[in-house]
């Protein structure tokens, strides 16, 4: 068993670099036989809180390519999803934006009540990333997935847990150790039954959340350039309500 840790607190923005930081150390993990799982797990505040969308306005309105040509995150994500080991979520903060799809993108998910999920991409001018447009809907439910997506609404950990979001419900000082508990009982299988099992089980899955993401990056390409979106992420800094205009 082996613990992956984000280590960007207080929020753990994600970038590009840190989501290829975690494919490269999961693949390295996919190749020592002694790991039979794995535990995604953050320092700071919130599990993670997305990307930094502030920042990157701020890149680009200076001319400056956010990201470099030819790199994406969801190649990394991609990456993510296609590594062979099981990997449980520990949820002890926030998990926003993209940091609800990385969290979603794992096999399992434990959090506690004080923890807080939010698919926010609508609320700021945004179209969902990461893959959520089909991981979400698989644990919720597409009438849930589409309520938490057209809302934004962010959800405690208690309704996450009953909504299927989350496996594991426990105190917030005890979300690590019973994600390392329940690695710890996927270790105890056989574990070359249990890589062959995850990989029929995620055959047709890593298919589609390709899909998913090639659209997903399209329509958010095009988002980004309307008025909307630099105000949604404007009044998400300012801690306002946005006035959107369709523009």
């Amino acid at each position: 068993m082996a613990v992956v840790e984000l280590r960007r607190p207080p929020n753990n923005f994600v970038d590009v670099d840190l989501f290829s930081d975690i494919a490269t150390v999961l693949e390295r993990l996919d190749t020592i036989p002694q790991c039979r799982a794995v535990v995604l797990a953050a320092q700071g505040k919130h599990f993670c809180a997305g990307g930094n969308l502030k920042a990157r306005l701020e890149v680009e309105a200076r001319g400056e390519k956010f990201v470099a040509p030819g790199r994406h995150p969801y190649k990394e994500a991609r990456r993510i999803v296609s590594t062979r080991k099981p990997i449980i979520a520990a949820v002890h903060g926030s998990a926003i934006g993209a940091g609800l799809g990385l969290a979603v993108a794992a096999d399992f998910r434990v959090t506690c009540k004080e923890a807080r999920f939010a698919a926010n991409f609508n609320a700021i001018g945004f179209a969902p990333g990461f893959g959520l447009t089909i991981t979400l809907p698989r644990l919720v439910g597409q009438q849930n997935a589409k309520w938490l997506f057209m809302t934004g609404k962010r959800i405690p950990g208690d309704e996450a847990h009953a909504l299927g979001l989350a496996d594991r419900l426990v105190e917030q000082d005890q979300v690590r150790a019973a994600a390392i508990e329940m690695a710890k009982e996927i270790a105890k299988a056989a574990p070359l039954s249990v890589q062959s099992t995850r990989d029929m089980l995620n055959a047709e899955f890593i298919v589609q959340f390709r899909a998913a993401t090639e659209r997903e990056s399209f329509e958010q390409n095009w988002l980004r350039e309307t008025n909307d979106y630099k105000e949604g992420v404007q009044a998400a800094a300012d801690r306002r309500d946005p006035n959107f205009t369709a523009t």
